[in-house]
Order: C-alpha cells, then sequence, then structure tokens
C-alpha cells in the first residue's frame, strides 16, 4: 500500500462522542434554528459549570469574535498599544488591529513557551517611558501549557494593566487546581474545528464580572437598543453563537474530560517511544501545571531534522505542522514594536507539532512513530 492508499492522519481532527446529534434534533424539532434559544442558554451554563469560579459565558460565533469583544470591553481603542505574546496564531493580535490599537510583540519564555514575564516588564517600563502605557495584556496558553500566571498577573497588576487571557487552546488545562479560562480579566475560548471541543466554529467570553456578559451580548447582538424598533446607539456585531452549533457544544461538553485524557494519553505514548533520542525534547508540565495537550510538540536538534521529519509523514499520509510563526516576523506586522529574546524564533525553527487527536486509534500512533524513527536512524 503507497502513501496515497493509506489512511490520511489529521494533525487535530473533530472528534464527535454521540450525542450531539440529539441537541440539533431538538433544536430542529422545537425550530429554534437562531442565535438564540435552549442549546445557547444551556452550552453557556454547562461552561460555566464546568469552569467554575463564578464566571459568566457568553456563548459566541468564534474565538477572534470573542477577543474583539474582549478587548473592547477593556476599553482598547484607536491610537493604544496592546502587549501580545508573539509565539500564538494570528487570531491572537488581529482583534487588536480591528480596534485600530497597535501590537506590540512579547517574546516567550523556554519554560512553557509562553509570554516571557521579564521580557513583559521590560516593555511596561519602556513604553510607559517613551509616553504610551499599555492599555491591555494578550497572554496565551499556548498548545493547551498554561502560561505563568502568578509571574504575568503580579506584573500587570502592579502597573494596573488589565489581561485578556487567550484560552482558545487551554479548555480543559488547569495551573495549581485552578481551570484556564478563569484568570484573566476577561478570558477567552474557542471552538473551532480543531480544538479539544468544537461546535464546528464557535467560542465564549468568560468574566467574573456579569456586566461584560451582558454588555459582550448586546454587542454581538448587533447592539439593538431597547426598543420596539430598530434603534441603535453603538455600533454592533454580529457574533452570537447559533441554537444549532450550541446544539453541538452540548454533547461535546459531555466529552471535554474523556478528549482531554486522549490527548494526555497521546503525548504520553510519543514520549515512552521517542524520549531516548537525544535529538528530540519535549515540553515538560511545570510543577503544578496540567497541560491539556491539544497538540503534541517536539522540539528537534535542527530545523534540518524538523523538516525530514515533516516532509517524511507527509509522505506518509501524515499531517504534521511547524510550530507557530511568531507574529514579530509576519510581514503584516512588520512595523510593530518587539521586545524579543530569541526563543521564538528558535522555537519556530525547530519546533513540531505532532497529530493529537483525541480520536487517534494506537495503531494511528506507532504509525507515526515508525516513521520518525526510521529518520532518526
Amino acid at each position: 500500500m503507497n502513501a496515497i492508499d493509506s489512511k490520511r492522519i489529521w494533525l487535530s481532527s473533530p472528534h464527535m462522542g454521540g450525542t450531539e446529534q440529539d441537541f440539533v434534533k431538538k433544536a430542529f424539532e422545537t425550530n429554534w434554528v437562531a442565535p438564540l434559544g435552549p442549546n445557547v442558554d444551556g452550552f453557556e451554563k454547562d461552561i460555566q459549570s464546568y469552569l467554575g469560579n463564578d464566571v459568566h459565558v457568553a456563548a459566541l460565533s468564534s474565538g477572534t469574535a470573542a477577543l474583539h469583544l474582549g478587548l473592547k470591553l477593556l476599553g482598547v481603542s484607536e491610537g493604544d498599544e496592546v502587549l501580545c505574546q508573539s509565539m500564538t496564531f494570528a487570531a491572537s493580535a488581529n482583534p487588536i488591529v480591528y480596534l485600530g490599537a497597535k501590537p506590540v510583540f512579547i517574546d516567550s519564555e523556554r519554560d512553557t513557551w509562553n509570554i516571557c514575564a521579564e521580557q513583559l516588564e521590560i516593555a511596561i517600563k519602556d513604553r510607559i517611558a517613551k509616553g504610551k502605557k499599555p492599555k491591555a495584556i494578550v497572554a496565551v496558553h499556548l498548545y493547551g501549557m498554561p502560561y505563568n500566571v502568578e509571574a504575568v498577573h503580579s506584573i500587570a497588576s502592579e502597573y494596573r494593566i488589565p489581561i485578556l487571557e487567550d484560552s482558545a487552546e487551554a479548555f480543559g488545562s488547569t495551573y495549581h487546581g485552578v481551570k484556564c479560562g478563569t484568570f484573566g480579566d476577561i478570558a477567552i475560548l474557542s471552538f473551532n474545528g480543531n480544538k479539544i471541543i468544537t461546535t464546528s466554529g464557535g467560542g465564549a467570553l468568560i468574566s467574573k464580572d456579569p456586566k461584560h456578559r451582558e454588555k459582550a451580548i448586546f454587542l454581538a447582538t448587533q447592539a439593538r437598543d431597547n426598543a420596539p424598533h430598530y434603534e441603535h446607539s453603538e455600533i454592533g456585531y454580529n457574533y452570537r453563537i447559533s441554537n444549532i452549533t450550541a446544539g453541538i457544544g452540548r454533547g461535546q461538553m459531555q466529552v471535554l474530560d474523556s478528549h482531554v485524557a486522549n490527548r494526555r494519553r497521546n503525548f504520553d505514548f510519543y514520549k515512552k517511544h521517542l524520549e531516548n533520542s537525544s535529538e528530540i525534547k519535549f515540553l515538560e508540565e511545570p510543577q503544578g501545571y496540567f497541560a491539556n495537550r491539544w497538540l503534541t510538540c517536539i522540539e528537534t536538534s535542527s530545523y534540518e531534522l524538523r523538516e525530514k521529519i515533516r516532509l517524511s509523514l507527509a509522505d506518509e499520509n501524515i499531517e504534521s505542522r511547524p510550530l507557530w510563526k511568531p507574529m514579530h516576523q509576519q510581514a503584516v506586522f512588520a512595523d510593530c514594536a518587539t521586545y524579543l529574546n530569541g526563543i521564538s524564533d528558535d522555537l519556530f525553527d525547530r519546533g513540531l507539532c505532532l497529530p493529537s487527536g483525541s480520536n487517534l486509534e494506537e495503531e494511528d500512533l506507532y504509525r507515526i512513530v515508525s516513521v520518525i524513527k526510521k529518520v532518526l536512524k
């Protein structure tokens, strides 16, 4: 059998639990085919119950929409500067530009690959010295690994800068026993098709302040004022999730913990079978951190080895992907201020995301590992 005939192994494919269609069927039977309804309400309550910590949840059409509204609720507007983790997906930074603000990119720390507290404080002091105090900080739990909450939030508190916690990749992760998505002044989740659970497309805005939820829903439903006609005193957006996709989310919430367990199993499998190689390194959990292992990522010894592994996997119909290209390397952000230590550049050169779906079979994992071992030999 050649690669074309072999089963395609995806990086992170959707994984249904079986009850999603029950919620969707109910929506059709009751004609709740709209951006509101029982599934939307139920999905928000399910997320609130899972996260705990007295949070309030607004279910939206995407994680990007949640980031956009979150920044707006934190008062970000035209001309402001927002400090943003450089090693992340573009959606963490794009909404800053939507609002006419300017991203300032901060490099990573080695232990978690997330925003470096040292560089963060250097950036804050420098921006203040230049007469431009940052309006907010976007901190990301990259690949499901929590950022250093204690260090980052201590600095943010000292300088009184709010944090937008990007937990798009970290649903189910915890930091010292507390769920990711509950630390920031505002936090967001994503339910895109490749995430730990999916609604095909969707996201959520989270806050301990119920007024943030109310305002987010108001803005997400075209900012319609309370009137018998369509009256608008603010610019709004069409960002609310539908009752159909929220139904998928309700079913997915029932299998979230098992999906996390399966992805952590993937990590353990890869580590067991590959850790003896001196040319591969895994991202370990610091004490008190619990990563959902949304994606298992490895550091290789060189760019050349990373590419050899990636292309060899591709030849066998197996999808893998380099780590996120840092935002400071992206042409669209070429003129943005940066505070760098070289870590994210190095990780991008040598890092690779391995297939990590919660629906991978053991035979899939053995197939992936066998390709990598051949390259290493």
